[in-house]
C-alpha cells in the first residue's frame, strides 16, 4: 500500500466544546479560573509537603506525585483549549496533535497506576500497621513510582508510534476539544485494525488490572475492619481512605463514562462533558478533596502563612 502525503496532513481541525459562539467569552473566563486554581492548588500541595517535615511520609509523597501529575495532565489540553475559545481558531498541527495524544496517554496511565499504589499504601497502613515503616520504606516508594512511570511510558510510546504510522486523507476534523486517541483513529483513512487490537488487549490490561487491584485492596481493608468491628475504628478508616476513594470514584467514573458507555449521539456531547470532568475538573478538585478535612495539611498551610507573615514583617 502506497503511503502518500496524506499521512502527514499539515493540521487537524478540532470541533471544540459544544458552546454557542456568544457564550465562549464566559466559558473562557470559567476554564481559565479552573486551570489557574488547578495549577495553584496542586503546586501548593507539593510546596506544603516539601516544607513540612511532618508530611515526609509515604502517603504524602504519593500525594505530591499525584499533584504533579494532575498539573501535567491538565496542562496538556487546557491551554490549547483556552486559546481556541479566545481566538475561535480550532486547528492544531499534526505534530502537536500526536504529541498531545502521547502525553495524555502518559499522564492518564500514570494516574491509573499511582492510584493503585496509593490504595496499596492505605492497605499496608490499616491491615499491617506494625510493619508499615518496614514495608513502605523510601526506596520502595520511589521504586513503585518509577515502575508506574516505566509502564506508562511503554503504554504511551506503543500507542503513539502505532498512531504515527496511520494515514489521514483530506480535511481531518476531530469531534472533540483535544486530540484523543480514539477520535483521532476514527478520522483515519487507512487500516487501523492493529491499533484496535493493541488498544483492546494492552490498553484493557493496563486499565483493568489497576482497577481490579484497587477494588481488591479495599475489599481486604473493609474485611479487616469488619473483623474488629468498632464504630471508632470504622470512622477512622473511613477518614483515612475517604479522600482516596472519592478521587478514585471521580477518575474511574468518568473514564468508564467515556470509554465503556459510549454516547449514541452523533455529536458525542455526553462524552465531551465526561472528558471535561476527568481532564479539567477532577485535577482541580483533588487538592481540595485531600486537604479540606486533612489536619496535617491545614497545619502545614498555617505554618506557611505564619512564615510569609514573618518575612513580610522583616521587610
Amino acid at each position: 500500500m502506497m503511503r502518500q502525503n496524506e499521512s502527514r496532513v499539515p493540521e487537524f481541525l478540532l470541533q471544540g466544546l459544544p458552546i454557542p459562539p456568544e457564550h465562549q467569552g464566559y466559558y473562557f473566563i470559567l476554564f481559565l479560573f479552573i486551570y489557574l486554581t488547578t495549577v495553584f492548588g496542586n503546586l501548593l500541595i507539593i510546596l506544603l509537603i516539601r516544607m513540612d517535615i511532618r508530611l515526609h511520609t509515604p502517603m504524602y509523597f504519593f500525594l505530591s506525585v499525584l499533584a504533579f501529575n494532575d498539573v501535567s495532565l491538565s496542562s496538556v489540553t487546557v491551554p490549547k483549549m483556552l486559546m481556541h475559545l479566545r481566538t475561535n481558531h480550532k486547528s492544531i498541527p499534526y505534530s502537536g496533535c500526536i504529541s498531545q495524544v502521547c502525553f495524555l496517554l502518559l499522564f492518564g496511565c500514570f494516574e491509573n497506576f499511582l492510584l493503585t499504589v496509593m490504595a496499596y499504601d492505605r492497605y499496608v497502613a490499616i491491615c499491617q500497621p506494625l510493619h508499615y515503616t518496614t514495608i513502605m520504606r523510601q526506596e520502595i516508594c520511589i521504586t513503585l513510582v518509577a515502575i508506574s512511570w516505566i509502564f506508562s511510558c511503554f503504554h504511551s510510546l506503543l500507542n503513539t508510534l502505532l498512531l504515527a504510522r496511520v494515514s489521514f486523507c483530506g480535511d481531518v476534523t476531530i469531534p472533540h476539544f483535544f486530540c484523543e486517541l480514539f477520535p483521532v483513529l476514527k478520522t483515519s483513512c487507512s487500516d487501523i485494525s492493529l491499533n484496535d487490537v493493541v488498544v483492546l488487549i494492552e490498553g484493557g490490561i493496563f486499565f483493568y488490572l489497576p482497577f481490579i487491584s484497587i477494588l481488591s485492596t479495599y475489599i481486604c481493608i473493609w474485611a479487616t475492619v469488619l473483623k474488629k468491628s468498632s464504630a471508632k475504628k470504622f470512622f477512622k478508616v473511613l477518614s483515612t481512605c475517604g479522600s482516596h476513594l472519592l478521587v478514585v470514584s471521580l477518575f474511574y467514573g468518568t473514564i468508564l463514562e467515556v470509554y465503556f458507555l459510549p454516547s449514541s449521539s452523533a455529536t458525542n456531547n455526553k462524552d465531551i462533558i465526561a472528558s471535561v470532568m476527568y481532564m479539567i475538573i477532577t485535577p482541580m478538585l483533588n487538592p481540595f478533596i485531600y486537604s479540606l478535612r486533612n489536619r496535617d495539611i491545614k497545619q502545614a498551610l498555617n505554618l506557611l502563612i505564619d512564615r510569609v507573615k514573618l518575612c513580610s514583617q522583616k521587610t
